[in-house]
């Protein structure tokens, strides 16, 4: 298994948006492990929308929980139980993205949070992180994170509009490679997605651990 493990440094930075990018640019398939929230509709319908890809690139959820909030507290409130050995992959012939919930300290089970997901799938991890005020701190403690737990990392996404001193802080003070920058887009298709292009070969990263 090759691909990558989408994360964020909190929720509502752009993480689906960068994994239907990536989905475009490796000719990939997308799995969101646990869906928190169905309205007005899922990620995985977002990705296969923007994407512009078919339905057998999408691979199903493990679980789908109505609420849109932590994992955990959406499965309690579903009376559902989220087992983490049930978090596992379907088969794919292609590059893997997998989109993880918020970021990496969000609890998934009892005794479970997204950053032991990508442990378990072992694929490098993408960071994504907005550009605007308050990215410094929340980028670096996520890479703390993923570095204290000697995990494969491929780099930074920055999402949003254009701030060169905040880019500019990231690679210095985290020591990490900036993978692309992906701006505030007028429209979303799969033509303005493969528009932005890499700034590291992508391929190279997504077999970092395979």
């Amino acid at each position: 298994m090759h691909g990558f493990f989408v994360t964020g440094t909190d929720t509502d930075v752009g993480k689906t948006l960068a994994a239907a990018w990536l989905l475009t640019q490796l000719d990939a398939c997308y799995w969101k492990p646990v869906q928190a929230g169905t309205e007005p509709e899922t990620d995985s319908a977002i990705i296969r929308r923007l994407a512009g890809v078919t339905a057998d690139r999408i691979l199903p959820e493990a679980y789908v929980l109505p609420e849109a909030m932590a994992p955990h507290e959406a499965a309690r409130r579903a009376n559902i139980t989220i087992e983490f050995e049930k978090l596992v992959p379907p088969p794919c012939d292609r590059p893997l993205i997998v989109e993880g919930a918020g970021g990496l300290m969000v609890p998934l089970t009892g005794d479970a949070y997204v950053i032991d997901l990508a442990e378990e799938l072992d694929l490098p991890i993408i960071l994504v992180s907005r550009s605007t005020l308050g990215t410094i701190n929340h980028t670096l403690l996520s890479l703390e994170a993923i570095r204290r737990r000697g995990l494969p990392l491929a780099g930074i996404i920055i999402s949003g509009p254009d701030t060169p001193h905040n880019r500019a802080a990231i690679e210095r003070y985290g020591q990490v490679e900036v993978i692309a920058e992906i701006p505030w887009l007028d429209s979303v298709t799969r033509s303005s997605l493969l528009a932005i292009k890499p700034e590291i070969d992508l391929h190279k990263l997504a077999r970092m651990a395979s």
